[in-house]
């Protein structure tokens, strides 16, 4: 219904504006009531046309979703990388320049995920990473140089998954390697392909070799997904199934797994509410344990952050408290433009800034569509690094 909310502008004089000067410590009582009444005119218009409905309101026989995150520690080498992005080159990214500063967030959530991921012939750093490797005689491949391979090891094996042998090398199922019946089947998801065959080569191969798993991703014809799901749900001795987020689209049925572990996040929290989904849903008898890994003090806790916010708003806007306008609680949607705490200090998003008026004006920078697709070069934005000192 374009015009329904008005023009950009018209929203953010109408709505936005009152809104935001009535969340400032200083607000005055007029800025407060002109909050309010932004808030209920705002909550007059979008709530005959909004209306929600949720498994766990239908569904009362479906096992509960129980989400966790799961916090570790940048790596010596990752913190490294950070630390010399942040210190070196973030400053030097013009504001304006959105394109750039998309790259960058882009270039420290690689480096939160792994190493491998920025360390490119073109980086800068390359030289002194391979020389400080060769004397610890290591190399990228060890899981100890990224925070989630040890944290994904650890979480698989406390699910029973990988803890009963040895086996041969591949880990794949089709490898002929006879594998034991796990208590617990888990949904492995990433955003980037690149990423899942770090989890697969670095990780599965090498350590957990005994691990049965298939993988699904956008690589596969879409011809061949459906024979992979089935095959999945239907052989109880494939450990893990390997995923991209994006992929499946809304009909992907994976009940036969109770476990769903994140190893990267989306900034947009529908499509990894969606991912979830794919698990707890009409046939799951189990109760599904998610798990987030997120690296402490980083980037990623901004994400988490912003993920929140945007349900939080989400479910204060549309909710079944607001049935009708004496519930709906506008004071509930004010409190949301206020932070209760800061981001964690040191990290980028302390430079970003943490007050509600920059989250705010972040929001609808933030890209989801385009945020993993392969067509995105890093590459460049890598070489440029050399040129910024």
């Amino acid at each position: 219904m374009p015009g329904l909310l008005g023009s950009e502008r018209q929203f953010t004089a109408r709505y936005s504006r009152p809104i935001l000067a009535a969340r400032d410590p200083k607000a005055t009582p007029h800025h407060l009531q002109a909050g309010a009444r932004a808030c209920e005119a705002l909550h007059r218009q979008v709530l005959p046309f909004l209306l929600r409905r949720v498994k766990e309101d239908v569904l009362r026989e479906l096992p509960p979703k129980i989400t966790q995150d799961y916090y570790c520690d940048l790596s010596p080498l990752q913190r490294s990388l950070y630390e010399h992005f942040s210190s070196q080159h973030l400053n030097a990214i013009a504001p304006t320049n959105k394109v750039h500063v998309f790259q960058a967030l882009h270039y420290l959530q690689n480096v939160c995920n792994h190493p491998k991921l920025v360390l490119k012939p073109e980086h800068p750093e390359l030289a002194r990473v391979q020389q400080q490797l060769a004397a610890q005689r290591s190399t990228l491949s060890d899981i100890q140089h990224s925070a989630k391979l040890p944290a994904l090891k650890q979480l698989l094996m406390d699910c029973g998954i990988g803890a009963d042998g040895t086996g041969g090398a591949g880990g794949a199922p089709e490898c002929g390697v006879e594998s034991v019946v796990s208590q617990h089947r888990a949904l492995v998801f990433c955003q980037l392909k690149a990423m899942l065959d770090i989890v697969e080569q670095d990780l599965l191969r090498a350590h957990l070799p005994s691990v049965t798993y298939l993988r699904l991703d956008g690589s596969v014809p879409p011809q061949q997904r459906h024979a992979i799901v089935s095959r999945f749900n239907a052989d109880v001795s494939i450990d893990l199934l390997l995923l991209t987020t994006s992929v499946g689209g809304l009909g992907l049925n994976l009940s036969s797994a109770d476990t769903v572990i994140f190893v990267e996040h989306d900034w947009n929290p529908m499509k990894d509410l969606q991912a979830m989904d794919r698990a707890h849903r009409i046939g799951q008898r189990r109760v599904v344990n998610v798990y987030r890994l997120v690296t402490r003090d980083t980037l990623e806790e901004k994400i988490m952050g912003l993920q929140k916010f945007k349900l939080k708003t989400a479910n204060t806007v549309i909710s079944s408290d607001n049935a009708a306008m004496e519930t709906m609680g506008t004071d509930q949607l004010l409190d949301l433009f206020q932070l209760a705490s800061g981001p964690p200090a040191g990290g980028v998003a302390e430079r970003a800034g943490a007050g509600a008026r920059s989250v705010l004006d972040a929001l609808p920078d933030l890209w989801d569509d385009k945020q993993y697709e392969e067509e995105y070069d890093m590459a460049n934005f890598i070489k440029s690094l050399n040129k910024v000192q």
